[in-house]
């Protein structure tokens, strides 16, 4: 569906040159009619130029007379066929520039919880390319050292409905396929919002990661206990050496 071009200045030419009501060029760019008020007060649009719809192949002018005569009438955009199809536009999300520095977290994430997603399916998600995606998991990435996987949907790269019929796409094409995951890869299957509210796997500390095999051995028990019993209340008794290794020192 084609779009009006610029909608304010439109307005303000058709309130300079036309006697159309308020509500009708409300209607027809998309605005309320307070605001249209505003742009004949001269409160809104100041200084803006006025954009002709007619000389710009928006607007008809029999579709002018006929609005100017009937206050009912309402205001067509002229069909352009150049505009047809614009809005399934193939490629890449746009992602704004505040936003391009938080991709990569995102990406991690979507290929560390969500690895049945293809790289298409990732790309639509987060605007990004398959030469990134694919550094990220093989992890040749430049900066992989920093990189922490983000939801891309708390970063605001793409919407919860998006990313869940992105991730039931996948899930349908696999069972297609005949591909039988494992009880961990059905838990990431569920939407984020069902997975927040799962209880969290027990994660052990770094610090003391390995340690959990660590044991002490019977022999160190029983060295343990002949310490404890032993008698150190003679504090010489640590400096006497055993019998016959003793040697006469020289004088």
């Amino acid at each position: 569906m084609a779009k009006l071009l610029h909608p304010k200045a439109t307005a303000v030419w058709l309130v300079d040159n036309t006697t159309i009501s308020f509500k009708q060029i409300a209607d027809f760019v998309g605005m309320h009619e307070l605001e249209i008020q505003g742009i004949a007060d001269g409160d809104v649009a100041a200084g803006v130029k006025g954009f002709d719809p007619i000389t710009n192949n928006q607007l008809v002018q029999a579709d002018i007379d006929q609005a100017e005569n009937n206050p009912l009438a309402k205001l067509k955009l002229k069909f352009n066929a150049a505009a047809s199809g614009e809005e399934k536009r193939r490629g890449p999300r746009y992602t704004p520039l505040s936003k391009r520095q938080d991709r990569p977290a995102s990406i991690l994430w979507l290929v560390k919880f969500h690895p049945e997603l293809s790289d298409g399916q990732v790309s639509k998600l987060v605007g990004t390319t398959k030469p990134t995606i694919q550094a990220i998991r093989e992890r040749t990435h430049w900066n992989i050292a920093n990189i922490q996987p983000i939801d891309p949907v708390a970063l605001g790269l793409c919407k919860q409905s998006e990313l869940d019929a992105a991730v039931q796409k996948a899930a349908a094409k696999r069972a297609a396929e005949g591909v039988v995951m494992s009880d961990d890869e059905r838990r990431k299957l569920v939407s984020t919002e069902q997975s927040l509210e799962m209880d969290a796997e027990p994660k052990m500390p770094s610090s003391i990661e390995g340690l959990e095999t660590f044991s002490l051995s019977d022999d160190d028990d029983d060295d343990s206990e002949k310490r404890s019993d032993a008698d150190f209340s003679d504090a010489d008794s640590f400096f006497n050496l055993p019998e016959g290794d003793e040697e006469e020192q020289p004088r």
